[in-house]
């Protein structure tokens, strides 16, 4: 299936664009100038809380089960921060690539699950202490993340074995 293919599979799924989603990539001021670190930190402890909170859907929370909630929440944050013009912290913890259908080709992840996960998504942004004041901001970031939920289910059935990076190891220690 050719990048295209999914892009327009994405879409139909989603109901976003590709080039919409983008649009929260091209914000001006950025996203990072306008919340910074922080910003992106509490909005990835407000997901995660709804997430591992979830006890109603234990299917959807058991695809966390391979990591603690504060990992994921490091992962997220990093990646955000790196993802919308702040500095390479995701990198310099997971590497040169972000991978992000590879590193989520492992977990059992269905247009229910991408529903879902923007579901408590939105939910974190509407009580963001900054981005629910911020519309253009929250809107451009519901679309990025509707579209990449569901780019990420349409590309993990096209996935090959040595193109899964992450999901492959339960983590000692879990903190629920």
């Amino acid at each position: 299936m050719s990048k295209y293919e999914l892009q327009d599979a994405a879409k139909r799924s989603s109901g976003v664009s590709y080039e919409e989603s983008e649009n929260a990539l091209r914000l001006e001021p950025s996203l990072f100038q306008r919340i910074g670190e922080e910003g992106f930190l509490e909005l990835s402890t407000l997901f995660y809380d709804l997430v591992f909170d979830d006890t109603e859907h234990q299917w959807f929370l058991n695809i966390f089960s391979s990591s603690t909630k504060r990992e994921a929440i490091d992962n997220q944050f990093r990646f955000f921060v790196q993802t919308f013009g702040g500095p390479s912290l995701y990198r310099e913890k997971k590497g040169k690539y972000t991978r992000l259908v590879g590193r989520h080709a492992n977990y059992n992840i269905g247009a229910r699950a991408a529903e879902h996960w923007v579901q408590h998504m939105k939910e974190a942004l509407k009580t963001h202490s900054k981005l629910s004041k911020d519309e253009e901001a929250r809107i451009a970031l519901e679309r990025y993340f509707s579209y990449t939920a569901h780019y990420i289910v349409a590309a993990s059935q096209f996935m090959r074995p040595d193109q899964l990076s992450g999901g492959t190891k339960t983590d000692e220690g879990r903190v629920w």
